[in-house]
């Protein structure tokens, strides 16, 4: 989260409700990330954790979701 936190564009990272038992999918390890949506003032995105899922509210600046979208994804496939 600190890496999400400290990309161009994002004001902050406010974490949701926790989900135990589910999962992001096969493959999907602790820490995995998958942006669900854009919403008024930022992105609604999910990320796994040991326990289950954890939803989490990613805060941008005007204009800046899909470029930090991209950047999520790319932080990601490296």
């Amino acid at each position: 989260m600190r890496k999400i936190e400290g990309m161009t564009g994002v004001i902050g990272v406010i974490i949701g409700r926790s989900y135990g038992g589910k999962s992001l999918g096969q493959g999907a390890a602790t820490g995995s990330i998958r942006v669900q949506r854009k919403v008024p003032g930022g992105l609604k995105a999910v990320t796994q954790s040991a326990k289950g899922l954890q939803e989490l509210f990613i805060r941008t600046e005007a204009g800046m979701e899909d470029p930090v979208a991209e950047a999520i994804v790319q932080l990601h496939t490296e």
